[in-house]
């Protein structure tokens, strides 16, 4: 009977025309009491932007807003549209507000990791939270980077109080319990897809790691030095040695990013985003040369390198500001899968290491429905119909059948244990 279940399963997803009786589906499809870590329905919708590219574009001319947070382009040449405020807490410490928007998904995250730190360590001092991004994106200041909503600077925590915003961390001043927490909860918690550290404070919270007896093969996915590779989470970058330079994934505002880009573009809603190019200057080029075959002035070439003056050196490479984002923009989403730990040691074990949800929903066909309930009498294109009720798959029947497999697996696979 167990062997008929399974081959009844593998010809329904495998054959379109075989469908399963409506009553065994009635009689199967439904939410189990708790379900493995590894089961689809832990983890996020791929497709998070759930809406024709006919209705997106209705959606962007009546509202802009009801889009939610969209990062286009790339953190060192973007846009940032629908930015959220990085808000007040007596957890944190913001440097400089005019400077904190991010996505809605960058400012969760920081907020889910600093939140966990505080249950671990409920008596930790506020800890700074430095550059994220300007209200709308691209170049902010110094940074060569920030310029999409994704990229956040964090301060560290220290044994005798906050101290000073850009304090350099030793071995001396670190409190490496509460900063472990902290990469850790970044790792666990959240959609992080770099850290960049000096690699003398990554040796630093390495050895605390293995001190309380965290498992050193995930450690070495964690961290690039001492033990790591250049795919390891946390990687060595000059100069910071006094922060955490954290950047996330952000499947939804990313891949609204995607999509949004063209109608956005259409109806003047944004301009291109800045990329950078790079170019080796050879003997005899001038700044204004450089600016008229690329297109810019010669203030924004400066800007970009932080020059003063004019000179230029044969053979060196300059930034050189470009609006061509068109043909830059990513194709899709690449999200890597968060890299969790194998077991939480007895030290950290007090609070609950359960790997944290997305903190976003995905953007449906709900934006449309609230938004002609506020216009009776714009008429918006046709809804789609309603997204699956068991795993996140576009065909409804499709998401049912992979249920129903999942629980029919887990019965048999409980009845040959017997």
């Amino acid at each position: 009977m167990n062997g008929w279940r399974l081959v009844i399963t593998l010809l329904s997803l495998l054959s379109p025309a075989y469908t399963l009786p409506p009553a065994l589906l009635e009689s199967t499809v439904s939410t189990p009491a708790a379900i493995p870590e590894f089961a689809f329905v832990a983890q996020p919708p791929t497709d998070m932007v759930g809406l024709s590219d006919e209705q997106l574009s209705w959606l962007i001319a009546e509202d802009t807003a009801a889009l939610g947070s969209v990062s286009i382009g790339f953190p060192s040449g973007g846009v940032l549209l629908n930015g959220r405020q990085m808000p007040s807490s007596p957890l944190w410490d913001v440097v400089n507000p005019d400077e904190s928007w991010g996505t809605e998904e960058t400012i969760a995250f920081v907020e889910t990791a600093i939140r966990a730190v505080h249950a671990v360590y409920p008596d930790s001092h506020p800890l700074y939270i430095g550059d994220i991004s300007e209200d709308d994106g691209g170049r902010l200041n110094r940074h060569q980077t920030h310029q999409a909503g994704r990229d956040v600077d964090l301060g560290f925590y220290f044994k005798h109080g906050q101290g000073a915003w850009h304090t350099h961390g030793t071995s001396r001043n670190l409190d490496l319990p509460r900063n472990w927490a902290l990469v850790r909860a970044l790792v666990v918690h959240t959609d992080v897809e770099t850290v960049l550290l000096d690699r003398g404070i990554q040796r630093l919270l390495y050895d605390y790691a293995v001190s309380i007896g965290e498992d050193r093969d995930w450690l070495r996915d964690v961290f690039q030095v001492p033990r790591g590779t250049g795919q390891s989470l946390v990687r060595h970058v000059p100069k910071h040695r006094n922060h955490y330079h954290v950047r996330f994934y952000n499947r939804r505002a990313q891949e609204a990013g995607i999509r949004a880009y063209k109608p956005l573009l259409e109806q003047g809603k944004i301009k291109p985003p800045v990329v950078y190019v790079n170019h080796r200057v050879r003997s005899g080029q001038t700044l204004g040369h450089l600016a008229r075959r690329y297109g810019v002035s010669v203030r924004a070439i400066q800007a970009a390198n932080g020059m003063r003056g004019t000179m230029m050196r044969a053979g060196r490479s300059y930034r050189i500001p470009v609006r061509d984002g068109v043909s830059r923009l990513p194709e899709a989403v690449q999200v890597t899968p968060r890299r969790l730990p194998p077991f939480t040691p007895a030290t950290l074990a007090a609070v609950d290491w359960t790997p944290a949800s997305h903190p976003v929903s995905p953007l449906g066909a709900e934006a449309l429905t609230r938004l002609a309930a506020l216009n009776p009498g714009k008429h918006s294109p046709a809804l789609a119909d309603p997204g699956p009720s068991g795993f996140p798959w576009p065909d409804p029947q499709v998401s049912e059948l992979l249920f129903w497999y999942y629980q029919e697996y887990s019965q048999l696979k409980a009845e040959l244990s017997m």
